[in-house]
């Protein structure tokens, strides 16, 4: 039997700046070309290995589980992990973490509404090499608006369309050791609480990719999702 491989997927956002698709549905599970979001990251998690996928579920979460059921059409073991009351980020991980055997020892967590196609193992190989508790992907950060070059007297010379610009953004997609459990908060977001202090106590990495990242935050980046999908894959 091969060896289980444990991710934790976030999916209980509501996505208000995507209604009304998200009335009936979580964010996570709205349609990107006639599929769910979510889909294309466990179909990409399969890929790279992942045997077991925790679902994250709050808002509407029931529906996650009627689509993927135990997750054998799928390809993977399919896990829930329900919200009585809002936990936030990270105490849906540390809740969604005491499904996952103690000796696991590193687990894929990811937000819901991202698709990727990074490679699990350069993520691993960095998360080994710096012997860190949490591992995090980092995607350039590409200005919203159109920007304007101009020479030093003013003269405008081009114009570029959403630039890339010399920074990078948490991707959403992390290694997170098992041992970390206890020290996410049980309400509360990871990224002000537990990356702070893994920071400063200098155990955490960050592997800056240049791989495909997509995510969707309305109903515009939705339209531009889909395109670049049927540019890429048809």
């Amino acid at each position: 039997m091969s060896e289980q491989f444990f991710a934790l997927a976030i999916a209980g956002g509501r996505g208000e700046r995507l209604r009304p698709l998200t009335d009936s549905v979580p964010k996570p599970m709205v349609p990107v070309s006639g599929r769910p979001m979510i889909s294309y990251q466990v179909d990409w998690m399969r890929s790279q290995g992942v045997t077991d996928v925790v679902f994250l579920c709050g808002y509407l979460g029931e529906t996650i589980r009627d689509y993927f059921g135990n997750g054998s059409k799928h390809g993977i073991n399919a896990h829930y992990s329900f919200e009585d009351t809002p936990l936030g980020r990270g105490g849906a991980v540390r809740k969604g973490l005491s499904l996952v055997p103690q000796d696991a020892g590193t687990v894929l967590v990811t937000n819901g509404d991202n698709i990727t196609d990074q490679p699990l193992s350069e993520m691993k190989a960095l998360h080994e090499l710096k012997n860190a508790l949490a591992t995090i992907m980092l995607a350039p950060y590409y200005s919203q608006y159109g920007t304007v070059e101009a020479d030093d007297d003013g003269t405008v010379t081009g114009f570029v369309e959403k630039g890339r610009l010399p920074l990078w953004i948490n991707a959403g997609v992390y290694l997170f050791d098992r041992s970390l459990e206890q020290r996410l908060p049980k309400v509360g977001d990871h990224e002000t609480t537990t990356f702070q202090e893994l920071a400063a106590e200098r155990k955490m990495a960050a592997l800056r990719s240049e791989a495909m990242w997509l995510t969707v935050d309305s109903q515009k980046d939705l339209r531009e999702v889909e395109e670049r999908l049927k540019a890429r894959y048809g």
